[in-house]
């Protein structure tokens, strides 16, 4: 069973299609009940957890049984520079709290590029990426077996399966639908633990891509 945080999101959605069809259980946190249709219609099992209001106990048991969890959680475009502290950093902090309650080993965050050297601003876009980066630091501070994705700019344009990886920041653009490809193949590979990579689109297929890396 592999537990999304921000089940109903773009690369959410498009995850729990890959990993249900390969025959996985997918349970997919949610904080709207009108959400939970959309995310059955991709195969996964929505779980009503509002990660702003909950606290790690209750995240716990909506995770209960899962062997990873994924953040792809998200104040979204819109909000402002608190909810990007509440949701982007304390909700995936909660998410960490509560695996290790639970004893789920495996964690994949998408955060973004930009995180690991975030500006000091007031603007919203500043806050995010220090949010960003203060939750990958806390997962990546912590005992569970990590991964942090940072793509770079996100795009609804269909997926091509083929990337740029790398270990170092760079810049780019890459379709929601290869960022889920790659997050599916990260969640099958153990050489990713405790490894922060960036994703933008490239010209190498997914898999060779992630050899060559790790």
């Amino acid at each position: 069973m592999i537990a999304i945080a921000g089940g109903h999101g773009k690369i959410a959605l498009r995850l729990t299609e890959l990993l249900s069809r390969r025959g996985e259980t997918v349970v997919g946190l949610i904080r709207n009940p009108g959400h939970a249709d959309d995310v059955r219609k991709r195969g996964g099992q929505p779980v009503v957890c509002d990660l702003e209001r909950a606290d790690a106990a209750s995240i716990a048991a909506a995770i209960k049984g899962a062997s990873a969890v994924v953040f792809a959680a998200g104040a979204g475009p819109g909000s402002g520079a608190e909810r990007k502290r509440t949701m982007d950093r304390d909700g995936a902090i909660k998410l960490l709290d509560a695996a290790v309650q639970v004893g789920t080993l495996r964690y994949v965050i998408v955060s973004s590029v930009g995180a690991e050297n975030p500006p000091d601003g007031d603007d919203v876009f500043s806050v995010y990426l220090r949010a960003k980066a203060e939750a990958d630091q806390a997962v990546q501070a912590s005992d569970r077996d990590w991964t942090v994705l940072r793509p770079g700019g996100l795009t609804d344009e269909p997926g091509t399966g083929r990337v740029r990886l790398d270990l170092d920041p760079f810049r780019g653009q890459v379709a929601r639908d290869d960022v889920a490809a790659v997050l599916d193949a990260l969640l099958q590979d153990a050489r990713a633990a405790r490894v922060t990579l960036y994703v933008n689109g490239g010209d190498t297929p997914i898999m060779p891509a992630l050899d060559g890396l790790l």
